[in-house]
């Protein structure tokens, strides 16, 4: 039902009222069918009859009567809780399976808590509230999720060491129970590593001083590696200890993957930076049997591929509308040069950039003003008494423009490889996103199996965040993640009494947060809900044997 403004001619002039009709279909049609008369609209308003009308079946509201009792001594605003990311990610985290998988390995434990609860508030923490697991034990206390209210600082301390011992079987889990007969192969792996660095006292069995990345090489460390299936999805995670060179790091990690998964065939994608005799060997003469591998190759630093491989004829061919390949073989290894055209473009403008700039700086400040500087070294030719161009090398530049060459064992098409390749994108987004919005470092715990567990948290986090954001692409819409995590964040529970019944009020959806709702598939919620009469805190608690003999 809705209320009508019927226009009536009377006496040469036009008269306002107000109806309550409701819609009705009648055969192949929809009419207004007439309810009830109000009376004239300037009449209703000048009397007050119309405000009193409201008034009175607003009582029958429960939505209109929180609203309108806010202004009174009744209404009691209790609490505001971060409502939005609990929403989201709690649906994710449901169609993962992950409560099942955590209430399982929980079976015959004797917890005292719930560990699946703890598990799912350490992973959204790293996603909202990166922090230790004492601020975590107090943030949790702030978001409106089912069995929050009830964590404690010791619950976190005692689920941490289990997520550790558990890690292995939970990976497996996971990745087998959306996997069938005919996909249950992990075929193509994207690994990276990082280092993460720890506050504590000495070192451990796998807490040790090694190349630090984040230059601080004055705390112990621990190497982890992640790996990402050819879909972008986190497949596992390995810790080695902190000293363990990268290229010895994805050797070990990529063994104890097969071991744990079946992985027929392996094929390892890595970026330039695991380039090296030793990490051809390791792949190749693997002991169980040989790794296919992808690699980068650096273009600068690698003789072969800057003076053979770039220099060998052929036709490219056209594989995007921004990517042509082609293949070059220099005797048993296989090369796959790949150029884009708009990057070449690009290239080629940023270096004239360059190239003005140096021009003009040597004609007008000399030669002292341009030694030194890095970024006009390659272009440059130094001898006694006298600073040029090296024209020659602004040739090799050039012919550098847009290109990535890649060294490869497999006998995919030259497409393919450089597909996989351009895949890689997704490991190193996931390790900023470990880096950045999980926030791994920096790690407090003084034991070995917290410290697992803490990573554990942070891969479960990595899992939803990859989930939602491949929901998000999937359905076209683009929300920068910071500015999603803000706008869900601002969705907020708050929880008010009023005459005996407690209610819970939803603040509004605002900015990218019904972008990631209906990602989810998560329904918005109403914005007032009845939670029941308000509870009694001075009552005492119900024995439980009583309770389930009621039952």
């Amino acid at each position: 039902m809705f209320v009508r403004v019927k226009t009536i001619n009377q006496d040469g002039r036009s008269y306002e009222y107000l109806q309550i009709v409701r819609s009705v279909r009648d055969g192949g049609r929809v009419r207004q069918e007439l309810v009830a008369s109000l009376g004239r609209r300037d009449l209703l308003i000048a009397t007050g009859k119309l405000d009193q009308l409201v008034q009175a079946l607003a009582r029958f509201s429960a939505r209109l009567k929180v609203i309108e009792a806010a202004k009174d001594e009744r209404f009691v605003a209790r609490e505001a809780k971060t409502w939005g990311p609990a929403l989201v990610f709690g649906r994710l985290w449901q169609q993962q399976g992950l409560p099942e998988i955590l209430d399982r390995h929980a079976e015959g434990r004797r917890f005292g808590f719930d560990p699946e609860r703890v598990a799912f508030a350490l992973a959204l923490q790293r996603l909202c509230a990166p922090g230790s697991d004492l601020q975590g034990a107090a943030w949790a206390h702030t978001v409106e999720a089912p069995g929050f209210a009830d964590l404690a600082l010791h619950h976190f301390y005692r689920t941490v060491p289990w997520l550790a011992a558990i890690r292995h079987a939970l990976e497996q889990d996971l990745f087998f129970q959306h996997r069938d007969l005919f996909s249950a192969e992990l075929d193509l792996v994207f690994a990276d590593t990082t280092s993460v660095y720890c506050y504590r006292e000495g070192e451990s069995a796998l807490i040790r001083h090694g190349y630090s990345r984040d230059r601080r090489p004055d705390l112990p460390q621990l190497v982890l590696c992640v790996a990402v299936d050819g879909q972008g999805w986190p497949v596992a995670f390995d810790v080695l200890p902190g000293n363990t060179a990268d290229v010895a790091a994805l050797g070990l990690t990529i063994a104890r993957f097969r071991e744990r998964f079946r992985i027929r065939r392996a094929v390892v994608v890595a970026d330039r930076g695991m380039f090296g005799r030793n990490t051809l060997a390791q792949l190749r003469d693997h002991a169980s049997a040989p790794f296919d591998y992808i690699l980068g190759c650096p273009l600068r630093r690698e003789r072969t591929v800057a003076k053979e491989v770039l220099a060998r004829p052929g036709r490219y061919q056209q594989i995007a509308a921004n990517l042509e390949v082609k293949e070059v073989k220099l005797g048993k290894r296989r090369y796959v040069v790949c150029r884009n055209l708009i990057e070449a473009k690009q290239d080629a403008a940023d270096r004239e950039a360059v190239l003005a700039k140096l021009r003009q700086t040597l004609a007008h400040d000399g030669p002292k003003a341009v030694v030194g500087n890095r970024g006009y070294a390659r272009y440059l030719k130094i001898a006694k008494g006298s600073v040029r161009l090296d024209e020659a090398a602004i040739t090799r530049e050039a012919r550098l423009d847009g290109k990535f060459v890649l060294s490869t064992s497999t006998a995919l098409p030259a497409a393919e490889v450089a597909q996989a390749y351009k895949s890689l994108w997704r490991v190193e987004r996931a390790f900023r996103e470990v880096k950045s919005t999980l926030d791994v470092r920096p790690i407090f715990h003084q034991r070995d199996d917290s410290v697992i567990g803490h990573i554990v948290g942070c891969f479960l986090a990595l899992r939803l965040e990859v989930d939602l954001q491949r929901r998000l692409d999937a359905k076209s819409l683009a929300a920068p993640w910071p500015d999603l995590m803000r706008d869900l964040a601002r969705l907020q529970a708050v929880i008010v009494d009023l005459d005996g019944t407690r209610y819970r009020l939803r603040t509004d959806c605002q900015g990218h947060a019904a972008k990631a709702f209906q990602a989810a598939g998560v329904a918005i919620p109403t914005a007032v809900t009845a939670l029941g009469p308000i509870p009694d805190l001075d009552a005492p608690p119900k024995d439980p044997a009583a309770v389930a003999h009621a039952v």
